[in-house]
């Protein structure tokens, strides 16, 4: 039985597990990182609301401080340390500004590492 190299079809064992395993890969890394995004937007919806809460400018660094603790609580946000957190006041003006990183271990020795920097300010220069 001669058959041509035209009528052979189909995957090799080898391309087969090289395919599952980039998507193995892949699945791994979503769900890996996506965890991390969302909690990057608790961050940020925290921040807002602080924001618009009334008589912000009034309020003692250990009050925004407090506030911003208890929203990261209610949302099991870990990865925002009270380090972390800068406030700058100056006269009316303040500024709340949160810079963080997170470390996810993927596999073995491997890991992403992501980045994050937010802020808002309130009042006039």
């Amino acid at each position: 039985m001669n058959l041509s190299p035209k009528r052979q079809q189909g995957l090799t064992l080898i391309s087969i597990i090289f395919i599952l395993g980039l998507i193995g890969f892949f699945t791994l890394l979503t769900l890996k990182i996506v965890p991390i995004y969302l909690d990057h937007g608790k961050v940020k919806s925290a921040l807002e609301a602080l924001k618009a809460t009334p008589e912000l400018a009034t309020k003692s660094e250990f009050e925004i401080r407090d506030s911003l603790s208890k929203r990261f609580n209610i949302n099991y946000v870990y990865d925002v340390k009270q380090e972390n957190i800068t406030i700058v006041r100056h006269g009316n003006y303040l500024k709340v500004s949160i810079d963080y990183e997170t470390v996810v271990p993927l596999v073995g020795n491997l890991s992403a590492l992501a980045e994050f920097s937010d802020f808002f300010e309130v009042g006039d220069k």
